[in-house]
């Protein structure tokens, strides 16, 4: 069984997309309509631009949405499932049919310019060290209004709060025994932070109807398949949820899923899926594996 992975904000890169814009000039063409600008050349020329949340977030989701007509074109839709990290959700959505490219690409352009809003807040990774163990220490600092923003694979959790919380707490965290990882991010996502532009954006959502899943997503916040009735509310919760991406791949690898290819231009989301995996045979060796029904 396969699923398909689409990677977030985090995987761009200038050049990114390159050979992929003319061999698909008509979505090209139409998001720079959409977007009120030349998506081609922020991808490729972008430079500080292309890190800005309000730019970034449509950027990855068209170069996303273009990888993975490409590996249609040329290998045929065989997924069984798909999963997005974040922003990816919406690509992983757009493939499954819930929403056309263009509205995915309205969506996710009000969202970034939503969540690009909010400022004053950072993010850091915090690898090695349990959850447990993190919101003890969080707990014990009082740096209590510091929330987890993504249970990545079980050696990474990222954190997210204030930028002054999220810098005191690196030292208790690394002598707790964490490596300590400041992320180039513009606000807290998947916070408490977000709660506002969550409001926002899930009144913009309501203003769409969407297509029943023709295959599985598992959404981020629940770990679980979406339904077509509670998408609206659990991609604007998305906001302030941490994403459950360990738990997703959990979810797919006990329904016999073995393999996972990303899209994308970039490795982003493949070491992650490794490493839950790693830890996923540990509790369930080959020839003893629980598929759930």
């Amino acid at each position: 069984m396969k699923a398909y992975l689409f990677p977030g904000q985090g995987s761009q890169f200038d050049g990114m997309g390159e050979d992929l814009f003319d061999d698909f000039s008509h979505y090209t063409n139409i998001a720079s309509e959409v977007l009120g600008y030349c998506i081609k050349s922020l991808c490729i020329e972008g430079g500080e631009k292309l890190n800005k949340t309000e730019f970034t977030q449509p950027a990855v989701f068209v170069v996303n949405a273009l990888s993975y007509m490409r590996h249609i074109q040329i290998n045929g839709m065989q997924a069984n499932y798909f999963s997005g990290h974040s922003l990816g959700e919406f690509n992983a959505l757009y493939a499954a049919g819930a929403m056309s490219f263009t509205e995915a690409l309205k969506i996710v352009k009000r969202r970034g310019e939503l969540m690009s809003e909010v400022t004053q807040g950072a993010m850091a990774a915090v690898i090695n060290l349990g959850e447990q163990d993190i919101l003890s220490c969080l707990f014990d600092h009082g740096l209590d209004s510091i929330d987890i923003a993504n249970y990545n694979s079980p050696k990474q959790i990222v954190i997210s709060g204030l930028v002054e919380q999220i810098n005191l707490a690196m030292k208790p965290l690394e002598k707790r025994g964490a490596y300590f990882v400041p992320l180039k991010t513009s606000g807290a996502f998947h916070s408490r932070f977000m709660l506002n532009p969550k409001e926002v954006f899930y009144q913009y959502l309501r203003e769409f109807e969407f297509s029943e899943l023709s295959v599985p997503v598992i959404s981020n916040k629940e770990a679980m398949p979406y339904s077509v009735d509670s998408l609206k509310i659990t991609l604007a919760e998305q906001m302030t949820s941490p994403v459950k991406w360990t738990q997703s791949i959990e979810y797919m690898l006990d329904r016999g899923v073995n393999e996972f290819l990303e899209m994308g231009c970039r490795e982003i989301l493949s070491k992650f899926v490794n490493d839950i995996r790693g830890d996923h045979l540990k509790l369930h060796p080959i020839g003893e594996e629980k598929v759930l029904l």
